[in-house]
């Protein structure tokens, strides 16, 4: 069973992808963004700036996440485009937020201010959808590819992991 979750930053994305694939004894993949960079020895916001100009990086991530995923028969694959690059996840999973909740998460796990964070959030949002667009034809707001959207505002992860657990008892 490969279970593929995506969302935009601050959805929640990467501690629901965690309780999951803990509840169920299940291999996590979450590959990042900000792991790549640090990979590299590039400061994480200097590594989004360099992904704008080479689209290579963003290839490289989701090539080596999808490798991961694939490599484990039970996993949880979480990531930006993890329900369209994992083209045979058992389940699709799409976690949405208002873009204030996103950024108060943000503030809360980094630091800074609550409008640093809003337009940062927004900026990141633009941009990677601008590149997700352009290298892969993919909208990353068009939720229809998933298996289950679920709006994370007002749910705790656990909720999330439940209603998640819920939609798996009907697969299996």
């Amino acid at each position: 069973m490969r279970i593929a979750i995506s969302s935009k930053s601050g959805c929640g994305n990467t501690t629901v992808t965690t309780l999951l694939a803990e509840k169920l004894g299940y291999k996590m993949v979450n590959f990042t963004f900000r792991q790549l960079a640090a990979e590299r020895g590039v400061d994480f916001w200097t590594f989004c700036r360099m992904a704008e100009a080479d689209d290579d990086i963003d290839r490289e991530l989701d090539r080596r996440q999808v490798e991961m995923a694939m490599a484990e028969e039970n996993c949880v694959l979480g990531s930006r485009l993890a329900i369209w690059m994992l083209e045979k996840a058992d389940l699709k999973v799409y976690l949405q937020a208002t873009s204030e909740t996103r950024a108060k998460r943000v503030l809360k796990r980094e630091g800074g201010s609550l409008e640093e964070r809003m337009a940062q959030t927004e900026m990141r949002d633009r941009n990677d959808s601008a590149r997700y667009k352009r290298i892969y034809g993919i909208d990353n707001s068009d939720t229809s590819v998933a298996d289950l959207v679920i709006d994370t505002d007002d749910r705790t992860p656990e909720e999330i992991v439940e209603l998640i657990s819920e939609k798996l008892s009907t697969l299996r």
